[in-house]
This record gives C-alpha cells, sequence and structure tokens, in this order.
C-alpha cells in the first residue's frame, strides 16, 4: 500500500495531476510533493491541492521522498536524472511515466542497483477512467510491480507487459485518446454537416461512443458482433461502413498506431 510512502512526483503537468487525483481519493495530500519548473503551474497546483507541498528543485523532492515518480517529457529526462544523480539514495523506488525512456537508461543514469518501473498511462486517468501498461526494470522487484500496480489501479484499468511491449502501448493506449477525440470531433462536425444543431450534434456524438464503449465492456463480445447488430442488409449502416472502408478507416487507425509506437522508439533512440 502507499499509505506510509512519501510519494514525489518531479513534474506536475496533466498526467502527474491525475495520479495525484487517483490518490487522493483514499491518501492524505500530506504525504505528496510535487516539483514543478514552471512558475504558473506551481501556483496552480498550490492553489489546487493546498494540502500537497510544491516545490521548484526536483532534487529537493527527490530526496524527501522514498516514492519518485518520473513525470516530466522525454525530452527532459537527461536533465532532471543529472539533477537528481545525488539525491537517488538505496532504497529509493523511480517510477517513469516519461514516454519512449527506457528503464535502463534510467539506472545507468541513477547508478546500478536503482530500482525502476515503467508505466505508460492515458489521459482519461483525469477522471478515474485511465489505462496503464506497467513493467519492471532490471532491478525491481514483486513487491515494487504491486506497489505500482495499487498506485495505478487508482485511476483506472492497469496492466502488466514486458518492456519490449512498451512502445507498442504508447501508439495504443497512450495515444489513443487523441484518436478517439479526433472521431467524436468528425461525427459531430458530420451531423451539423447534415442540418443538426452544434450542442446536439456534439452530444449525440458523445454518447454515441460512451455507449458504444460501455456495451462492449459489459457484454464483452467482440467488436464485430456488435457492429453486425446495428447493420441490417441493404440499410443505412452498411452504406456509411462501406464508405469508411473505401476510405481505409481501418487502416489509418493502425498506420495511426504504429506511426506513434515508431516515434516512441525514436524517443528511446532505438
Amino acid at each position: 500500500m502507499t499509505d506510509s510512502k512519501r510519494i514525489a512526483f518531479l513534474g506536475g503537468g496533466n498526467m502527474a495531476e491525475a495520479i495525484i487525483k487517483g490518490l487522493l481519493r483514499e491518501d492524505s495530500g500530506a504525504s505528496l510533493m510535487i516539483a514543478e519548473i514552471a512558475a504558473e503551474r506551481r501556483d496552480y497546483l498550490a492553489k489546487t491541492y493546498p494540502g500537497i507541498r510544491v516545490v521548484e528543485n526536483s532534487a529537493e523532492a527527490a530526496t524527501w521522498g522514498d516514492l519518485i515518480i518520473l513525470a516530466v517529457k522525454p525530452q527532459q529526462a537527461a536533465g532532471v536524472l543529472s539533477d537528481i544523480g545525488n539525491s537517488a539514495g538505496a532504497g529509493r523506488l523511480f517510477v517513469s511515466i516519461m514516454a519512449g525512456v527506457r528503464s535502463d537508461s534510467i539506472e545507468d543514469a541513477l547508478g546500478n542497483g536503482t530500482r525502476v518501473v515503467r508505466v505508460m498511462p492515458n489521459t482519461p486517468a483525469l477522471v478515474g477512467e485511465g489505462a496503464s501498461a506497467i513493467c519492471a526494470g532490471r532491478n525491481a522487484s514483486r513487491e515494487d510491480l504491486d506497489c505500482v500496480e495499487n498506485i495505478f489501479a487508482r485511476t483506472g484499468l492497469v496492466v502488466r507487459v514486458e518492456e519490449k511491449q512498451m512502445d507498442a502501448v504508447t501508439g495504443l493506449s497512450g495515444s489513443g485518446p487523441a484518436y478517439v477525440f479526433t472521431f467524436i470531433e468528425a461525427l459531430s462536425d458530420a451531423g451539423v454537416k447534415n442540418g443538426l444543431a452544434r450542442d446536439v450534434a456534439a452530444r449525440l456524438a458523445l454518447q454515441t461512443v460512451l455507449g458504444a464503449a460501455r456495451m462492449l465492456a459489459e457484454t464483452g463480445r467482440h467488436p464485430a458482433q456488435l457492429r453486425e447488430q446495428v447493420t441490417s442488409p441493404g440499410g443505412t449502416t452498411i452504406a456509411g461502413l462501406h464508405v469508411l472502408e473505401n476510405g481505409r478507416f481501418r487502416g489509418t487507425i493502425m498506420d495511426a498506431v504504429e506511426a506513434a509506437t515508431k516515434r516512441s522508439r525514436e524517443l528511446a533512440g532505438k
């Protein structure tokens, strides 16, 4: 459990905030600290979460915490790891949510024996509906994985994968919400194009996606089976699906996931 641990966040962006919200559903904010370099963001976090200490210096937070969540952008990883190198004392567990940054690069930067668990969460964690994949570094124990899973379970679904699969996770669930948002926006625009008021189209588009996802979750059936239920011979749905097939809808989605996966590998220098 996390109740007895002091958790320090290095980086206070949206994903860090999502995790914090999950923790605050059960834990006291007194066990949390955030290091954030941007003054405006620090002010926001301090006002929004008055029970949490917000500081500017990463090394200060790393020294204070028992469990350190690395939540900065991948391009900032080298600088932050260098800043906290002397603060990474024995016994601390480092949890990285930095896309594309491999656990061995963190271990090498912080010294042999450093315990690292990588996590790829996504932004729906902000509303408790996230999807997170976790994997262990060379020195992390089963207990470390259990601890991290307990933290991220408070923000939604958690699955365990091998590290070699993390780039694909990044391309699928990490970037996936952006694909879904774009699809909902397109559905709404199509409704407006065909005569619906903007607010009506937006509400219908959102509920359509939400309801379809809930059907999948609650029935456990294959998406193709549920699709067939609304696809009558010679009807409206098959006419629309024909256009999607001609436009390579499924192929385009697969290409998008592959492109994001490739970019994740590039960030890791692979």
